[in-house]
C-alpha cells in the first residue's frame, strides 16, 4: 500500500472497524441488513456507527488536506490522467514535500 495512503483517516481505523466500513459501504448504507448480517439490533449497530463517525470526525479535524491530490481526483475522474499515472504523480509530490520539510 503506498505510503501517502496511510494518512487517511481510514487507516487509523482497527481491522473490525474497517470491515463495518466494508460491509455498510456494501449493503448500499442500509443498518438494517448489516445489523442483519452481524446478528445485533439495530439500535446497538446505530451506537456503534455513531461511534466510529465521531473517531473518524476528530481524526479528519486533524488532518489537512492535500491539494494535489484534490486535482488528481479530479482528473482520474474526468478520465484525463490514469490511476497508475495519478498515483506515481502523488507518491513523487509526497516525497518532494517530505524532503522540502527536512531541509527546513
Amino acid at each position: 500500500m503506498p505510503e501517502v495512503r496511510m494518512s487517511h483517516p481510514l487507516f487509523a481505523l482497527e481491522e473490525a472497524d474497517l470491515e463495518f466500513v466494508l460491509r455498510f459501504v456494501l449493503a448500499s448504507g442500509s443498518l438494517k441488513d448489516v445489523a442483519t448480517e452481524y446478528g445485533v439490533s439495530y439500535p446497538t449497530l446505530r451506537a456503534r456507527l455513531d461511534r466510529l463517525i465521531a473517531q473518524l470526525q476528530q481524526l479528519s479535524d486533524c488532518r489537512t488536506i492535500d491539494p494535489m491530490a484534490h486535482l488528481l481526483a479530479d482528473l482520474l475522474e474526468q478520465g484525463e490522467v490514469t490511476l497508475n499515472a495519478a498515483k506515481t504523480i502523488k507518491d513523487l509530490h509526497q516525497k518532494q514535500i517530505l524532503q522540502k520539510k527536512e531541509r527546513d
